[in-house]
C-alpha cells in the first residue's frame, strides 16, 4: 500500500472541480483546523450545547470483531442492531465507555446524521469555504467503529472533528478483486467487500493482492480532511474512544433522468443479459465497451448529425422520448 497524496495548503485550497478532475484521493491537512468544533476542548460538550433532542438512528454492536460493523459469522444476519435514539443517549454512552478505558467496548454510533436537523447552528459556525455548492453535510459520531470497504456514487470530502481515523482506499477498477457481498442485504445500504483490507486472507481471496497493491492509506487527525473520488472503495477505522466526522457528498455529473441512474441501467443489464449463454454475454460485453464506455463513433463519419440517432448528441426531448419507450417496454 502507498500513502494518500497530501495537500499542505501552500497553494491555496483546491476547488471541488479540481479535485474531481484529478480523480485521485487527496488528504487536506488542517483544512478545518479553525473550526470551533475542532478547537473545542471537549467535542461532546460542544455538540451537546447544540443538541435539540432530534431523534437519530443508533447503531449498537453485539461485541467482538473489533468494532467492525459487518455480518454475523454465519452470514444470516448483521452483528449490530439499529434503533431510534437520541444524541444525548449516545453522548452518555460514549463518555461512560471512554471513562472506563474499555478497549473492547462494543461499537456504538450514529451515522450519516443530517447535521442541520440534529445540531442546529453547527453548519453556520463550522463552514468549509471550498464547499461552494449547497451540500447538506452529514455527521458520524461513535467510538472505535470500523466501516467495511464500500463505495459511494458521489464525490466525498470528509472532515475529522474529533479522534483519529484511518482510511484505506482502493480504485474502482479493482471491484472484481474485492469479493463484493449482496446488493440488497448490506450493513449500511450499499454493498461491501467481504475482505478486510487490514487483515486479508490471500488463500481465501487470491485476487485481493492486486487490489492491495494499488491501495492507498491515510491517517487523519482532528482538522484534517480527505477527498474520496466518485466510487472509490474505502474502508474506515476510527482509532479513538470518541470519533466524530463531518462529510459532504456531491456529484459533478448532471442528475440522471428518473429511473435511468447508472445503477438502474446495471439492474436492467443483469435482467436482460445475465442469463444469456457465455458467448452471447461476451458479444454484449464488446458492444458495451464500444458504445457505452468508448467513443464508438468511427463508423458515423460522413453521416449528417441528425442521422446519428442514439449514438449522437441527444436532446432533452429525445431523452424523454426514449425514457418513455423504455418505460412502456418494462410495463409489458
Amino acid at each position: 500500500m502507498q500513502s494518500v497524496e497530501s495537500w499542505s495548503g501552500d497553494d491555496g485550497a483546491p476547488t471541488l472541480a479540481a479535485l474531481t478532475a484529478a480523480n485521485r484521493p487527496v488528504v487536506l491537512r488542517g483544512l478545518a483546523s479553525d473550526w470551533p468544533a475542532v478547537q473545542a476542548r471537549d467535542a461532546i460538550d460542544y455538540l451537546s450545547a447544540l443538541d435539540r433532542g432530534a431523534a437519530v438512528d443508533l447503531i449498537e454492536g453485539h461485541g467482538g470483531q473489533s468494532g467492525r460493523l459487518f455480518y454475523t459469522a454465519d452470514r444470516k444476519g448483521l452483528n449490530f442492531t439499529k434503533r431510534a435514539g437520541s444524541l444525548r443517549e449516545l453522548f452518555a454512552k460514549l463518555r461512560a465507555m471512554a471513562d472506563a478505558a474499555r478497549d473492547d467496548a462494543p461499537a456504538i454510533a450514529a451515522q450519516a446524521t443530517d447535521i442541520r436537523e440534529a445540531l442546529p447552528g453547527f453548519v453556520e459556525a463550522n463552514r468549509l469555504p471550498m464547499m461552494t455548492r449547497d451540500v447538506p453535510p452529514r455527521i458520524w459520531i461513535g467510538n472505535r467503529v470500523v466501516v467495511a470497504a464500500h463505495q459511494d456514487m458521489a464525490s466525498n470530502v470528509a472532515v475529522v472533528v474529533a479522534g483519529r481515523r484511518r482510511f484505506t482506499l482502493i480504485p474502482p477498477e479493482h471491484t472484481g478483486d474485492l469479493a463484493i457481498g449482496p446488493f440488497e442485504f448490506t450493513p449500511a445500504g450499499t454493498p461491501v467487500s467481504m475482505i478486510d483490507p487490514e487483515a486479508p486472507d490471500p488463500e481465501q481471496h487470491p485476487r485481493v493482492a492486486a487490489a492491495l497493491a494499488d491501495a492507498q492509506v491515510a491517517e487523519l487527525s482532528p482538522g484534517d480532511a480527505i477527498y474520496i473520488p466518485y466510487m472509490w472503495w474505502h474502508h474506515v477505522r476510527s482509532l479513538d474512544p470518541v470519533s466524530i466526522l463531518v462529510n459532504y457528498w456531491w456529484n459533478e455529473a448532471p442528475a440522471p433522468q428518473p429511473g435511468l441512474a447508472p445503477i438502474d441501467a446495471m439492474v436492467h443489464a443483469i435482467l436482460s443479459i445475465g442469463d444469456l449463454p457465455a458467448e452471447q454475454r461476451d458479444a454484449w460485453r464488446a458492444m458495451f465497451d464500444q458504445f457505452v464506455f468508448a467513443d464508438g463513433k468511427e463508423g458515423l463519419a460522413g453521416f449528417a448529425p441528425e442521422r446519428h440517432g442514439l449514438r449522437g448528441k441527444l436532446s432533452a426531448e429525445t431523452k424523454a422520448r426514449l425514457r418513455r419507450q423504455l418505460g412502456a417496454l418494462m410495463a409489458r
